[in-house]
């Protein structure tokens, strides 16, 4: 299945350019096929195409279907971008298929990277979003200083910090989590949490978390963190996620 990404279908009945350009220049739709839409924040529509223009092709919504997350709760993945951007790219795009509400590039003391292109992210977590036939798009937000994010989550539900030094007791993420709640991990940067970053998520309730034994890169300890959220709620029976 092809899915179109057009975030106000429902008021303007018109796919934005770049998915115009796509269903009708190459894939070659033309008035009367029915395409799939989908705009991003839950909903799928199945649409007729009532005029293939190339730039704004316009449809009818013929049927409607609401495709909510298979996981309970609001996962957000917190994490310092690595120096070499293309990793965060990657990490976007397979945080995107995993299933993740919420992405948060981190600015921390140690941090590699102090930029990022923010739209660039979220083109990619759109692409991923479609082709993994979901219909809600994650939230990427711009460079958070990590002093910001702490403040911002001191309502979330659950809050984890997850760092590699031991003069903090660590607990391990799978057992630390109760599923079905709203949940945030914050990742370090590859020199970690500085000790002043990680005093301050633990003075509003941010739990020291471990990933496991292994020794893990920033971006695959990010995806680690997300699956156990996934992993733990298939568990407990409150993520209905089907094998693909």
């Amino acid at each position: 299945m092809i899915q179109f990404y057009a975030p106000d279908i429902e008021t303007t009945l018109t796919l934005p350019e770049s998915d115009s350009q796509h269903c009708v220049r190459v894939l070659r739709r033309s008035e009367g096929d029915v395409i799939v839409a989908i705009d991003g924040r839950g909903k799928r529509f199945t649409c007729r195409i009532i005029e293939a223009h190339a730039k704004r092709a316009r449809v009818e919504i013929i049927g409607t279907e609401y495709l909510h997350p298979f996981w309970q709760g609001k996962i957000a993945i917190a994490v310092a971008p690595t120096k070499h951007l293309d990793r965060m790219e990657w990490l976007t795009e397979k945080l995107t298929e995993i299933g993740v509400d919420r992405i948060t590039p981190l600015l921390c003391r140690h941090s590699e990277r102090r930029d990022i292109k923010q739209s660039r992210l979220e083109k990619i977590a759109v692409s991923a979003m479609k082709q993994s036939l979901k219909a809600v798009c994650p939230e990427v937000d711009d460079m958070t200083p990590f002093m910001q994010f702490v403040e911002e989550n001191r309502q979330t539900a659950q809050k984890f910090i997850a760092w590699c030094d031991d003069s903090h007791p660590r607990r391990l993420l799978s057992q630390a989590l109760q599923p079905g709640l709203d949940a945030v991990v914050a990742i370090g940067p590859e020199g970690d949490f500085s000790p002043e970053e990680v005093d301050a998520a633990m003075a509003v309730g941010f739990i020291p978390v471990s990933l496991g034994n292994a020794r893990l890169r920033t971006e695959t300890a990010a995806l680690v963190a997300c699956d156990t959220f996934h992993i733990v709620g298939q568990l407990a029976g409150t993520d209905s996620a089907k094998p693909s």
